[in-house]
């Protein structure tokens, strides 16, 4: 090959690489296809949401599945835990995986966790549902958090993601068990995130106005060992 020919071809991969990187970058800019992100089994959603936490939480958990219409009972529950297979748009406004019709995300609340991000959940779905855009559903969300339609999270408000079988985003497929705890903004140096060695992550929901703590955990809900090195 000569070097003016291997010149045009180092070009050529080049701008087929950029147009790659642009359009994984524009993958998901609007929402697909709601069938695209409904779970056309019923029972397999019922246990992908319960994979979310051991069975000894789970078994007895509320259990909510995503229809035409929003999340509705599946099953009832009698510990106070809820469980769901969250969707795309529980992410950020600035995910790139926001519309994304493969995320499902196993997540079990416990009671103080249900009764302050399950309602955020019901009302995200419930304007996602209803044609608006993301925009506009997360100025219907602070519009509810300023009247105080939806509630703050409570003392103890936390939640298990345990599920091998959940698919989190493009980046990280299942990520790694964690827990997670739900509190008003603040500061997460208090709890010593960032810090050498700490086993806390911690990111701020702007929108909903609060702070989720992750503390990733050793094995799955199944009881098997997590790999060490996934987070």
């Amino acid at each position: 090959m000569s070097m003016k020919n291997g010149i045009v071809l180092a070009a050529i991969l080049l701008a087929m690489s950029n147009a790659f990187a642009q359009d994984g970058k524009a993958k998901y800019l609007s929402m697909a296809p709601l069938e695209q992100y409904l779970i056309a089994d019923r029972d397999a959603e019922i246990s992908l949401a319960r994979s979310a936490a051991p069975k000894s939480i789970s078994e007895n958990a509320e259990i909510l599945i995503l229809n035409h219409h929003g999340y509705e009972t599946a099953v009832k529950g009698t510990n106070g835990f809820v469980c769901v297979v969250e969707r795309s748009w529980s992410a950020g406004s600035d995910d790139p995986d926001f519309w994304n019709p493969k995320l499902r995300a196993p997540i079990c609340f416990n009671a103080p966790g249900a009764r302050s991000q399950v309602p955020g959940l019901m009302k995200r779905t419930e304007l996602v549902l209803a044609g608006r855009s993301k925009a506009e559903m997360f100025a219907a969300l602070n519009a509810a958090i300023e009247t105080k339609e939806l509630p703050t999270p409570e003392p103890g408000a936390m939640c298990y993601m345990l599920s091998k079988q959940g698919y989190l985003s493009d980046r990280d497929g299942n990520w790694h068990p964690h827990l997670m705890f739900f509190v008003p903004e603040t500061d997460p140096k208090n709890w010593g995130v960032g810090l050498s060695g700490s086993p806390v992550f911690a990111f701020g929901d702007a929108a909903e106005r609060l702070t989720v703590f992750l503390v990733p955990v050793s094995r799955w809900s199944d009881g098997t060992a997590a790999p060490a090195n996934a987070h």
